[in-house]
This record gives C-alpha cells, sequence and structure tokens, in this order.
C-alpha cells in the first residue's frame, strides 16, 4: 500500500479547507461549510481525544492526497465509530487512492483503536461513494430516507458498516 495516513497538524488546515471547500467535493458532503477556524478547531480536537475523535491526512510519497475523518458515536462498551469526510484532492483522482485511503482508515480504526463497528452514511445521489463503499468492503444496511436537507431538498442517506471481524488481515 503507497498511501499512508497521520494525524492531520495545523500545517495541514488550509490544504484541508482547500479539499473538503473545493467545488468538485463539497457538493457530496455534509454539515457546513468548513472555515480555517472550524479545521483547526478540529485539529485540535483530533490531538486531544484521539479515542474519541481523528481528522487524518493522506499521503502518498510525502505528497497530502486526501484525508479521512472518524468520530466515535458511542460509549466504550459498544465501540461503534462513523467514518466521515473521505477526500481524495481531484489532481490525484482516478488511481484508486480513495479505495488504499478507505483501506488504511478501516485497519486504522478497526484493529489499531479496536473499535468494533464503523459506519459510513453517503447521499443517495453520490453514486461513485457508494460503488466505492462497497468495493472496498463495507455492508449497505438501508437507507435513511429523506433524512437530510442540501440545497433546499431533501436527500437519503445510503447507510453502510464494517465490523472488526469483517477486516481483511
Amino acid at each position: 500500500m503507497s498511501v499512508e495516513l497521520r494525524r492531520a497538524r495545523p500545517a495541514d488546515a488550509e490544504f484541508l479547507v482547500q479539499l473538503l471547500g473545493g467545488d468538485e467535493t463539497r457538493e457530496f458532503l455534509g454539515g457546513p461549510a468548513m472555515t480555517l477556524e472550524s479545521v483547526l478547531a478540529d485539529i485540535d480536537r483530533s490531538e486531544r481525544e484521539p479515542e474519541a475523535f481523528g481528522w487524518l491526512v493522506a499521503e502518498e510519497g510525502g505528497e497530502r492526497v486526501g484525508c479521512a475523518a472518524y468520530q466515535a458515536v458511542s460509549g466504550p462498551r459498544n465501540r461503534i465509530v462513523e467514518g466521515r469526510r473521505l477526500a481524495v484532492d481531484p489532481r490525484f483522482r482516478g488511481r484508486r487512492l480513495g479505495d488504499e485511503i478507505a483501506r488504511a482508515f478501516q485497519a486504522l480504526v478497526l484493529r489499531e483503536l479496536g473499535f468494533h463497528r464503523l459506519e459510513l452514511q453517503i447521499y443517495g445521489f453520490n453514486e461513485r461513494a457508494i460503488a466505492h463503499a462497497e468495493r472496498v468492503g463495507y455492508v449497505r444496511e438501508g437507507v435513511k430516507r429523506q433524512a437530510y436537507l442540501k440545497n433546499g431538498e431533501w436527500q437519503d442517506a445510503v447507510l453502510f458498516s464494517m465490523l472488526q471481524e469483517e477486516l481483511p488481515d
């Protein structure tokens, strides 16, 4: 695997704002638009609460190529984490780096951090992301119908998960 994940640092903040705020990425993400201040606050939280929240930068050959994030969504007993913000810099798309980032991310949260269940929610209109989730081993669990208001229209969320024991060796 040529992609490596590392925890985001303050020096990555501008890269992350540009990546997640760019026209080719923003339409596929939920939540408010990222600002430099909000990204720096998330990076600080990632450093302070690594067991509950993480923002990761993906690098290939020392160059930043994407990112991924996670947030614990249940207490230590159930060990459920939600994957968020997986994105590949448009300059590097078409090389399956998203697959490599996803697999490294799965190994990190399920194996290294010890979560039991990794969950994703993907907008129903994001066919590329849905195909990607299935390709890298997530199991489709269902659809949250008209779950999120985006650009004035209700959007479905397709739900996926991966369990720790489903992680390939």
